[in-house]
């Protein structure tokens, strides 16, 4: 005789259908996470930090405006400090030497862009007169990896060549000389230097060295270590 069927106690298995059963072998769903897209307020923090980065103590003659895209100056560091003598004027560091053709051309380029202007233009050949070279490490910082040509529009860093070009072509650079002093010296070549901006030294004639009664030669005083001044007639 075949024992009476029965329900086993210690079965507590149950289901209600067979797509109960289905739903068990389905792989469980992966948590996605997606990315917090940048805030409003994030936009607004990195816009402000740009404009507080190019703000200033000396006030230029016109505000530059907020770095869009393609600007190249979003991606520069801290501008450095004021340089000396340069209120009401521009001023230029660059080099003369066609050592490096890129840095050269740079130059050449930017020299050209500010003359278009005719406002007082002060430049400053590093390659002329090392204390040109040393006031600029001072004012950047930096001993290494200087690049030039280097703006400052009265007082203020603007930039390099990239920057130079890029308010040019977008009407910037005209909106930041607004009010600057016009220069006449800068219309056409000087003709005293012929534009090289130095001529020899009119105490030693260039030698460097100067006679006096009491001690014989000495080391001259009034010109660079090349026994050059700068050009009254066409400097600012």
């Amino acid at each position: 005789m075949w024992r009476p069927w029965s329900k086993s106690p210690s079965s507590s298995f149950s289901c209600s259908s067979f797509k109960d059963i289905q739903t068990l072998f389905l792989d469980e769903p992966t948590a996605t996470t997606n990315k917090p897209k940048p805030s409003i307020f994030h936009r607004v923090t990195l816009a402000n930090s740009l404009l507080r980065a190019w703000s200033t103590h000396h006030k230029l003659t016109h505000s530059l405006s907020p770095p869009t895209a393609g600007d190249p100056r979003a991606a520069q560091p801290h501008p450095p400090a004021s340089v000396p003598d340069s209120e009401q004027r521009v001023v230029v560091y660059f080099t003369s030497l066609r050592v490096v053709r890129t840095t050269f051309e740079d130059c050449k380029t930017v020299r050209s862009i500010l003359r278009g202007f005719r406002v007082a233009l002060d430049e400053r050949d590093v390659s002329m007169d090392s204390g040109f070279l040393t006031e600029l490490r001072k004012v950047t910082g930096r001993k290494t990896g200087l690049t030039l040509p280097r703006v400052f529009i009265n007082g203020r860093y603007v930039g390099g060549a990239e920057e130079v070009r890029w308010l040019h072509e977008n009407g910037e650079l005209r909106k930041l000389l607004e009010g600057l002093p016009a220069a006449d010296s800068h219309f056409r070549a000087c003709h005293v230097c012929d534009d090289h901006r130095f001529i020899l030294c009119g105490e030693c004639s260039g030698a460097r060295k100067v006679y006096a009664e009491k001690g014989g030669f000495k080391t001259c005083t009034a010109c660079n270590e090349s026994g050059l001044i700068r050009c009254i007639s066409c400097t600012c």
